[in-house]
């Protein structure tokens, strides 16, 4: 009898061909999320959860499946599950790393020059009937990224291909991180600085942190104050990072130049967040890493991560290591 898995989000055909190959699976088809009621009432006998970062799984969502022993997350992040919860359960916990860092770099970079350049402003400008002169030397002025100094908050995976793609640019790269990278260092001519150096001395600030307590708000006030006034301040890692309203702030008043969100503190913003009345922002719908091939390949690593558990291995991108140690208690 195979194992039964319920999957919170139509995934892409190519992971989900995999999955019910091997797995008796049942799929939410609504495009938005389900509820944490449906969850609850849809893991009740299921041996497996495939979920995605818009889905709350906590302690109710764990008692309602008394069966499950492993979540398997179609994302990097898991700041969306209870950890320690599904730990102290012996249950485990997976995600999809590494697979999406390339695309999720190159999204990075295509904010920031769409907000240095003023991409969609120009774009606005040319399809509402405004571009009435053919060419004006103050016309759309952005700022070059060229040699300019960019600073990398978090140098993991995602920051370290930021980082390289800065090198094509000739860009002078700072860096802040828990631990050094001297491979940065070397291959690149990084430097690594404290956060409030990267911040008073970079053109371009690009994010590329978890979520934790540590970083929750990380870019406040005070943070926002010590950049220049010509500075952009990039983010694709997780809305809370930055106090959205100290952002917004920042933006109107002139602290900093411009903003390119991919994340915000509420996903899916509402229309009335102010920021999305300045023009000197450019946002996105939580899309860096949905490119075609990154989205499938996450999808059958996800997969992956299921069989191996359901085979009696470890699975490759196990999160809660710890839990191999409650398994050895009981």
């Amino acid at each position: 009898m195979k194992p039964k898995v319920y999957v919170t989000r139509e995934i892409p055909e190519r992971g989900l061909e995999k999955m019910k190959e091997r797995f008796d699976v049942d799929v939410w088809s609504e495009y938005a999320p389900p509820s944490k009621e449906v969850i609850m009432e849809n893991v009740r006998d299921v041996d497996a959860l495939v979920s995605l970062l818009s889905d709350k799984i906590d302690a109710e969502v764990f008692t309602a499946a008394p069966k499950m022993k492993i979540v398997a997350q179609l994302a990097v992040g898991f700041d969306n599950i209870d950890l320690k919860e599904a730990t102290k359960r012996g249950i485990h916990v997976t995600n999809t790393p590494g697979v999406l860092t390339e695309t999720t770099a190159d999204f990075a970079w295509a904010l920031l020059m769409a907000v240095a350049r003023r991409v969609v402003e120009a774009d606005k400008y040319v399809r509402n009937g405004q571009w009435n002169v053919g060419w004006h030397p103050n016309m759309l002025s952005g700022r070059d990224v060229y040699g300019a100094t960019i600073g990398i908050v978090g140098a993991g995976r995602i920051g370290s291909a930021v980082a390289r793609r800065a090198k094509g640019f000739n860009m002078k790269i700072l860096y802040n991180d828990v631990v050094p990278r001297s491979e940065l260092e070397k291959e690149l001519g990084a430097k690594r600085v404290n956060l409030d150096v990267l911040l008073s001395e970079s053109d371009f600030v690009s994010i590329h942190v978890s979520l934790t307590n540590q970083t929750y708000h990380m870019i406040n006030e005070e943070k926002l104050r010590l950049m220049k006034k010509t500075a952009y301040l990039i983010n694709n890692s997780r809305g809370a990072v930055i106090d959205g309203k100290k952002l917004y702030q920042a933006l109107k008043e002139g602290w900093i130049a411009g903003a390119g969100l991919d994340v915000f503190e509420r996903e899916p913003t509402p229309l009335d967040n102010a920021l999305l009345k300045l023009e000197n922002i450019v946002v996105a719908p939580h899309i860096s890493s949905s490119s075609y091939e990154t989205r499938s390949r996450m999808a059958e690593m996800v997969v992956e991560n299921l069989t191996a558990f359901f085979e009696g291995r470890i699975p490759p991108n196990l999160v809660n290591r710890e839990v191999l140690n409650i398994q050895k208690l009981n």
